[in-house]
């Protein structure tokens, strides 16, 4: 019986992703294999056949081509409301004082409208 963490990761749609993303910045394969050290024919692999980079390297990719690659890594996460993901990013933007002052607000509104406290 297989389960979820046994499939094999299909990284052909975030392999094209990357791909668009270059393109998009005007750079060509043979560019961005050379800002990235590597050989033209690994970025193709990378973009074209589904191989898989190592962690260094798809790190690197994602913020030279500035690409977010939760919707591909953790697609529950972008399967979120435009809201919660809204949310999410201006919650990155407070400190920890912030975030206590918002968590003690949201839990009154919350019991305020009747809600348990978490």
């Amino acid at each position: 019986m297989e389960h979820d963490h046994e499939r094999e990761f299909d990284f052909r749609p975030l392999g094209q992703a990357l791909k668009q993303a270059r393109e998009a910045r005007g750079l060509t394969r043979e560019q961005l294999s050379e800002l990235l050290d590597k050989a033209p024919r690994h970025i193709q692999a990378i973009e074209n056949e589904g191989q898989l980079p190592s962690l260094t390297l798809l790190v690197r990719l994602a913020r030279l081509l500035d690409l977010p690659l939760d919707p591909y890594l953790l697609p529950a996460r972008a399967a979120q409301s435009p809201a919660r993901r809204r949310a999410e990013l201006l919650l990155d933007t407070l400190d920890e004082a912030e975030l206590a002052a918002l968590c003690a607000a949201l839990e009154a509104y919350r019991r305020a409208k009747g809600g348990a406290a978490l």
